[in-house]
């Protein structure tokens, strides 16, 4: 008897450890959702396959009309791909294919619309959707701002390893204040609606057009985000292009705010009109 308390009690604290650290998301997954941004009333539909095994991920915005491609095993330092209606002087909304290819100071990588949750921490449980989650929470503090990221996370019986569980993301929100304008400068969260590591067809990262991808014009590493937005909202976070394009406009324009309190304010202004 008393080993069957023992064994059951030992289950109990093996599951509760379990259920305490943040998920790890198969290396091969496929996720549809929302990005949804408050302050702009923005809601935008997103369908996402992620392959890291063999360095290719696509994401789908605003139900396919917009493509982009991350192949990080093409050409040196890996290719970008964005397919996109475009308007020209001779053509309106003309599907297209745009390449960036990396550079040795670019490499292009993978990318997920799940958030590397290693440094996240369980706070708690928490409906959401009506569902019962495990709630894990990640702060930060770069100069005068403070994150905040709270990812919501339910479970299923794993199809591959049927004694394992499946970490289900629900839903993952980030929260911006800046201490020196003291009021918050950035808001969004992603909820998710499908999650599936089944494997992904080859065909789903090839692109099929009759004409070939062309080259991108313009400088700097601003075009790189447009080929890649989710790289802004989901943790870790790459906010470099926003510092570049805004240092270049300062420069094209002898900007000179004065304060660095008035400075933190444009720089707020610039990168909601980006």
């Amino acid at each position: 008897m008393l080993k069957i308390f023992l064994c059951v009690l030992l289950l109990v604290m093996l599951n509760g450890a379990h259920s305490t650290n943040p998920p790890k998301w198969e290396k091969v997954h496929t996720v549809k959702g929302n990005l949804i941004i408050p302050y702009a009333e923005i809601s935008e539909p997103f369908y996402a396959w992620y392959d890291e095994n063999s360095g290719r991920s696509r994401i789908d915005y605003y139900g396919g009309m917009v493509k982009t491609y991350q192949l990080t095993h093409s050409g040196t330092f890996g290719t970008s791909l964005k397919v996109a209606p475009v308007t020209t002087d001779d053509t309106l909304n003309h599907v297209t294919c745009l390449q960036v290819n990396g550079t040795d100071d670019n490499k292009i990588e993978v990318q997920s619309v799940l958030p590397n949750a290693k440094d996240f921490r369980l706070i708690g449980t928490e409906d959401v959707v009506g569902l019962p989650c495990d709630k894990f929470y990640y702060e930060e503090v770069i100069g005068q701002k403070k994150n905040t990221y709270t990812l919501w996370v339910r479970y299923k019986k794993s199809p591959k390893y049927p004694a394992a569980r499946m970490p289900i993301p629900v839903r993952y929100e980030m929260r911006g204040f800046n201490t020196l304008l003291g009021s918050h400068y950035d808001h969004y969260y992603l909820e998710y609606d499908y999650y599936s590591h089944e494997d992904i067809p080859d065909e789903i990262f090839e692109v099929d057009m009759d004409e070939p991808c062309t080259g991108f014009p313009g400088p700097g590493a601003g075009h790189y985000a447009t080929f890649n937005p989710m790289k802004e909202f989901v943790h870790p976070r790459s906010t470099e292009h926003v510092e570049d394009e805004f240092r270049r406009f300062i420069t094209k324009h002898g900007k000179d705010f004065g304060s660095d309190l008035e400075q933190e304010y444009r720089r707020n202004v610039f990168t909601h009109n980006l």
